[in-house]
């Protein structure tokens, strides 16, 4: 395992490859935004794998392990930050934690992240003008590029917030983005999520727990670990490999007959139905 650093706030490189020149999972210590300017193949982020053609957008967050199998030479567009630059650029200053929010979200959502149709012109618009700053560096271009990468990250995050309509709400308090954060972050020990450690862990007595998190996300604490569980296991049943006996052990089922009993609960068929069903419809 390859573990790339950042040794500076942001940087932006494009290249074009024939062949990725790291064989293996690489793992990020920083955020990275790749633009798929031209080419095709696919690409394998974790334990999972999608397809990527011109104009696919990804996010990779730290701790996420990728690496990319060109099929037609590729170039790429690669935009590397971290959490100094998101705290220093001014970018969204007053609610900067939504931002921090918004992208670690992301490593759950599969395949190209800008899914908003009228947003990926203006993407595309917004890369070339910061190719073409880096090429020309012209007056005050350093800041005419941060500008730009502002509106990128904003770009990207708008289309990941998109699809958490339920969590993100404009009136939640700093605390209730440290709960969400903490639940997804231990949704593979179940013993990390129980309403006596969160709260333990967030000074809310166990009997306000349930009113101020229905308040804040539209939710019971169990319904929402329920759909987001439901939610990794789908993305595993459909963009991996990986067997129902390796997806008990990383989402904490005590067995395959209990994933199999809470799957069916949400879709009416076990995983294995699932999986052969979704195969069957994409031949």
């Amino acid at each position: 395992m390859i573990k790339q650093q950042l040794y500076q706030p942001y940087s932006i490189s494009v290249e074009t490859m024939s062949q990725y020149p790291l064989r293996d999972l690489k793992q990020n210590t920083f955020f990275e935004i790749i633009y798929i300017l031209s080419g095709s193949g696919k690409q394998r982020i974790n334990e999972n794998k999608f397809s990527y053609s011109a104009g696919d957008v990804f996010l990779l967050t730290p701790g996420d392990k990728s690496c990319f199998d060109i099929e037609t030479e590729t170039k790429f567009f690669f935009l590397r930050f971290n959490n100094i630059y998101l705290k220093e650029s001014g970018l969204m200053k007053d609610n900067i934690q939504r931002v921090e929010f918004i992208l670690q979200n992301a490593n759950h959502r599969p395949g190209c992240i800008v899914k908003n149709e009228t947003d990926k012109p203006l993407l595309r618009a917004v890369i070339e003008g910061l190719m073409q700053e880096h090429i020309n560096r012209d007056t005050c271009w350093e800041k005419l590029c941060m500008q730009l990468v502002n509106t990128l990250i904003v770009i990207v995050g708008r289309n990941i917030e998109k699809y958490l309509p339920e969590e993100l709400t404009e009136d939640q308090e700093e605390k209730a983005y440290d709960l969400l954060q903490y639940i997804q972050a231990n949704i593979y020990d179940p013993s990390k999520i129980k309403a006596e450690n969160l709260s333990r862990e967030f000074r809310i007595s166990t009997t306000y727990l349930g009113r101020y998190f229905k308040k804040h996300t539209g939710k019971t604490l169990q319904e929402y670990v329920a759909s987001y569980k439901i939610k990794l296991v789908e993305n595993r049943l459909l963009h991996s490999n990986m067997r129902i006996s390796e997806i008990v052990d990383e989402l904490g089922f005590s067995d395959e007959s209990h994933l199999n009993k809470f799957f069916k609960k949400q879709h009416g068929m076990n995983p294995s139905e699932y999986r052969r069903t979704a195969e069957t419809m994409t031949v």
